[in-house]
């Protein structure tokens, strides 16, 4: 059988990460979030710093770039590759390792454009989990101990950097529903909820095969 693969989206506070979570629990399947960058490190032979500093934020520093781009990159040699910049080459690096992930196991992958990468899967079901900004930021304010107006904040910058990611490495709109096959408001849903209607899309789009 296929490996049936779960991509999921997220605004920051949403509970995507807890969703990707408990659907892998319920399936008894590996999710891949930070794993993904630690794998790609050791895929690509880049230093796994280097995808920490790129995990989902395009990078516009040349001064950075020019100085990590030392690193040596054992396995992709071709000289293309080695003409790019180092934010393009970490792409592709991890684009690559969600790939060889997909192709060997059934898996939850968070982010980094895993739905793009898996675009021609036909196993894979794309996710976007959401909710109203009022729930993100108490979500935050209580998962991190900081207050509303901070959260508010962070929750800003760190779906601005994902959008400007997405946007930028595809050819869709990150959060926009005809990117996705799936798009959950986890703020009304519950994660629970959004992982009965994960199963439920599966097993209805199993039955149509």
């Amino acid at each position: 059988m296929a490996n049936k693969i779960y991509t999921i989206g997220r605004e920051f506070g949403s509970g995507g990460r807890e969703v990707g979570e408990k659907l892998a629990a319920k399936l008894g399947i590996k999710l891949y979030d930070k794993e993904l960058l630690q794998q790609a490190a050791k895929d690509s032979g880049f230093c796994e710093e280097i995808f920490e500093n790129h995990d989902e934020k395009p990078t516009n520093s040349f001064l950075y770039s020019l100085v990590m781009d030392t690193y040596s990159v054992s396995g992709y040699s071709a000289a293309p590759f080695l003409d790019m910049p180092l934010n393009h080459k970490v792409f592709l690096a991890q684009f690559e390792t969600i790939k060889k992930i997909a192709e060997k196991e059934s898996c939850v992958i968070v982010g980094r454009c895993a739905d793009y990468a898996l675009s021609d899967n036909p196993d894979c079901i794309n996710i976007f989990i959401h909710a109203d900004l009022d729930v993100r930021i108490k979500n935050v304010s209580k998962n991190l101990n900081i207050t509303e107006n901070k959260a508010r904040d962070i929750i800003n910058k760190t779906d601005k950097q994902r959008a400007s990611y997405y946007n930028y490495y595809t050819s869709k709109k990150w959060g926009d529903s005809k990117s996705y096959n799936l798009s959950l408001d986890a703020g009304k849903l519950g994660t629970d909820n959004c992982v009965e209607m994960i199963l439920k899309f599966r097993e209805l789009m199993d039955a149509m095969k």
